[in-house]
């Protein structure tokens, strides 16, 4: 999967030096220095953004943390590690929640708990992205009558729904967790370690215990839409300053199909090179020029590295504060 993960990262990168050369630096150097610095006025909106993140994530882990010792700014900081590493390092979409369950361990040491609630916001997120990036279809369509590319787009979204449909139901009324515990049992040994923390019976009870909580389910995902309707404010802000202004409905649909355009590519660690074409084609059909657009997509990355660097870092910092403390004598 590694291996694997790093063609995904070569390959995305590869396609960006391509688009870059195809587009030229020359006009896309231009579009920056049109803009100026307010560019930076991107990091704090998407802060913004992962406050309503981890706001909708607080709501999952209320019933596992009553007293709240996970408090908002932790999980803030949780929240920016966790994306930090989905969109930085080499893995396949899911590594920035197992590290998100480890980190907040640190204030809540039931994992069972933690990673149920990880779990229900994952499908919970996923269900918003449909939505979101079926509202992105609609208004494209209108933008760019009958482009065979906006359809192709819907047409992988409808065929790919039942996945997420089925992992609902088997959360909900199955018991996926202890059957998979009892697999590692027989294949691995009750000794092995794998095997001996993994609780599956707690595990589904705690995620069917969530899923009963409809009301807390809705405010969660309406969080998370909120979320995602806020991050279109970056495409609007990010063309205006470029000299391309558009409306508030052509930055949802690019930023919603572009959202769909990067799910559908997890295997690309960051969506390299991916992500960059997919702004490219739907500000193409949005009247974009390819320039504007390419610099828009360099401006998502540009706030990416400014976020999430020092998120690696401070995350990196603290493991090794914590296994230097671990060594025996020190």
């Amino acid at each position: 999967m590694k291996r694997l993960a790093y063609l995904g990262a070569l390959g995305g990168l590869l396609l960006l030096t391509a688009l870059v050369v195809l587009q030229g630096w020359p006009a896309i150097l231009a579009a920056f220095a049109h803009a100026g610095w307010p560019l930076l006025w991107v990091v704090p909106a998407r802060l913004l953004t992962l406050l309503l993140d981890t706001r909708a994530w607080r709501q999952l882990l209320d019933p596992f943390d009553p007293g709240r010792a996970a408090g908002p700014l932790f999980l803030l900081w949780v929240g920016s590690v966790r994306e930090a590493v989905n969109r930085l390092l080499p893995v396949a979409g899911i590594g920035g929640e197992v590290v998100g369950v480890r980190l907040a361990r640190l204030r809540i040491p039931d994992g069972t708990a933690l990673a149920a609630s990880v779990i229900v916001e994952v499908l919970l997120t996923i269900a918003v992205v449909y939505l979101f990036c079926g509202l992105g279809v609609v208004l494209m369509a209108r933008l760019a009558a009958g482009a065979g590319q906006v359809w192709i787009v819907a047409t992988a979204l409808l065929l790919s729904l039942p996945l997420p449909l089925l992992a609902w139901w088997l959360l909900r009324h199955g018991t996926p967790f202890r059957t998979l515990e009892a697999w590692a049992l027989r294949l691995l040994g009750p000794r092995n370690s794998v095997a001996l923390h993994l609780d599956g019976a707690r595990l589904d009870a705690c995620v069917q215990q969530l899923f009963r909580e409809r009301a807390r389910l809705a405010r969660a995902a309406g969080l998370v839409l909120l979320s995602y309707l806020l991050g279109t404010f970056e495409t609007w802000y990010a063309l205006r300053l470029l000299g391309h202004p558009v409306d508030l409905p052509t930055a949802l649909a690019i930023e919603a199909l572009t959202q769909a355009t990067r799910h559908a590519s997890f295997l690309v660690p960051a969506g390299l090179g991916v992500q960059e074409a997919a702004v490219l084609l739907f500000g193409h059909l949005a009247g974009v020029g390819g320039d504007v657009a390419l610099s828009l997509a360099l401006v998502k990355r540009m706030r990416e590295l400014l976020l999430g660097v020092p998120a690696l870092l401070s995350w990196q910092w603290l493991e090794f504060k914590a296994s230097r403390y671990a060594r025996p004598g020190t």
